[in-house]
């Protein structure tokens, strides 16, 4: 029996649950399909395509050096699948479960119908430690904390179908993808990430727990393995199990702390994916109907001034130019941009995560909007987090290298006024013309934005519906034994960079 294999997020032959149990029911079709109207949808960029443009090559050479050609299709899943399935005799689909937006749980719902009609049998397989179709959390860290204990899948012996031309891997303008330069952005592929991991383990993770909270340190420190997660050239299991054998080793310095960190927030990772699986409105719509309102018509001018780092705040800047050119960001900064932006400038989460994701190389939807929710105070649960970028730029940015690294036109600015630019005395020659005036007066937008929260959090409902969301948030994600594997943090926001 000839068996396809759907590879959605799943880019890698190691520790590949799917492809393994494919392999044991007979010759094998590797497929991914490339759909168009996935990579139309606001929050996909041609940075993120191109990191899987680089993977899918990678996988197609190890894949050839087994005799089982990737096959490459551009089109609609459905009418993929069932032409592949009909040229080639094959009633049997295998994939892994994804927990993706909104529109991709829209098509596996169209796929699931389409197979049911057409007699084929689709199986899907978890590749971490998100459960479908979770009732309660009540053994959710149990359960996850068996499936990453679990060994490793080794790569299978594979039988190919044969007479199956595989298909060219089309490029970011084929799809009809906005010009989107990147020019530092991480490259895809498995390769890849295995040796950030290695390199990480050995010599880069050491400072990992204190370093991350700067962009000065943290692009560093961090292991950078969160765009190989999202597309998963790299398992979550794998990566696990390598932290636990260099725990095991016992390494002195600095380590330990950096390394049980990490495995938290490894913890966390499908902790907040699990959110998504159990409730995928999260992307579209607050958890909490009245916990905030913000105008649905956006301020452009503003929006535009966040999204090019043209404030005239210098740290939120110079944070934005560095996600442009690189596509990544560290945790501490992630969360800064998003509550600039929903706070001092007092604009929508939908538009400006959508911007984010974008930007994001690594993004993940089931980390990207649960966070931004958290972050925003929109799930009338968690205490709104509003971060001063005058005061950020101090701390993370203690020198200034980073902001005048990325701001040029502030080089002479004396570092006394680097993150408060306005009140040099010479600003008169620099602000309106080099650098923008602030767009907000830092401190009024943020006394303003709390008066605003917390008269929300006074009217009439907003307790009882808050006290709904705890209860449904203990029952489905928060009870004690749901938690032990996620120790709450400080640190446990935005949590794609790792």
């Amino acid at each position: 029996m000839n068996v396809l294999v759907w590879l959605k997020r799943d880019l890698r032959l190691h520790d590949h649950p799917a492809l393994t149990l494919a392999a044991g029911l007979g010759p094998v079709l590797p497929v991914h399909v490339v759909e168009p109207e996935l990579w139309a949808e606001p929050d996909a960029s041609a940075r993120q395509w191109e990191f899987v443009a680089e993977s899918l090559v990678d996988l197609r050479e190890v894949l050839a050096a087994l005799g089982a050609p990737l096959v490459v299709r551009v089109g609609d899943a459905v009418q993929v699948l069932a032409g592949l399935c009909k040229r080639h005799g094959i009633s049997r689909i295998v994939s892994h479960e994804e927990t993706g937006n909104l529109w991709t749980y829209g098509r596996d719902r169209r796929v699931a119908g389409w197979a049911r009609q057409a007699g084929i049998e689709w199986t899907e397989v978890p590749q971490s430690g998100v459960v479908r179709r979770l009732a309660s959390r009540d053994i959710w860290a149990a359960s996850r904390d068996g499936f990453m204990a679990q060994p490793v899948v080794p790569v299978p012996a594979l039988r190919a179908v044969d007479g199956v031309e595989p298909g060219l891997i089309p490029s970011a303008r084929a799809l009809k993808l906005a010009a989107d330069p990147c020019p530092h952005r991480q490259l895809g592929g498995r390769r890849r990430g295995v040796e950030l991991l290695d390199s990480f383990l050995a010599q880069r993770g050491e400072p990992y727990r204190v370093a991350m909270s700067s962009p000065l340190t943290a692009e560093r420190a961090c292991s950078r393995l969160s765009p190989h997660f999202a597309v998963g050239t790299l398992s979550i299991r794998e990566v696990v199990q390598a932290v636990s054998g260099r725990q095991a080793e016992r390494p002195g310095g600095k380590w330990g702390g950096s390394l049980s960190s990490f495995q938290s927030r490894l913890a966390w990772r499908d902790h907040f994916i699990q959110k998504l699986e159990d409730q995928p409105s999260i992307e579209m719509r607050d958890l909490h109907p009245v916990a905030v309102t913000r105008p649905r018509e956006m301020d452009a001018t503003r929006l535009a001034a966040w999204a090019n780092g043209e404030t005239g705040l210098p740290f939120l800047d110079a944070c934005m130019r560095y996600l442009r050119a690189t596509g990544w960001l560290n945790f501490r900064m992630r969360a800064m941009v998003i509550s600039v932006a929903s706070y001092h400038l007092w604009l929508d989460w939908r538009a400006t995560g959508a911007h984010l994701a974008r930007m994001f190389t690594d993004y993940e939807p089931g980390i990207h909007w649960p966070q931004v929710q958290m972050q925003l105070g929109t799930t009338g649960i968690n205490i709104p987090r509003i971060y001063n970028p005058v005061k950020q730029g101090l701390d993370q940015d203690p020198t200034g290298a980073f902001t005048r690294r990325w701001l040029p036109e502030l080089a002479g600015v004396p570092d006394a006024f680097l993150q408060e630019p306005w009140r040099w005395p010479e600003a008169r020659r620099l602000l309106g013309h080099r650098y923008p005036e602030p767009v907000v007066d830092v401190a009024s937008a943020a006394r303003e934005a709390r008066e605003r929260i917390w008269t929300a959090r006074r009217s009439a409902g907003f307790a009882e519906v808050a006290g709904e969301i705890v209860q449904r948030h203990a029952s489905r994600s928060g009870n004690r034994e749901g938690r032990r594997s996620v120790k709450k943090s400080p640190q446990a926001q935005l949590l794609l960079p790792f």
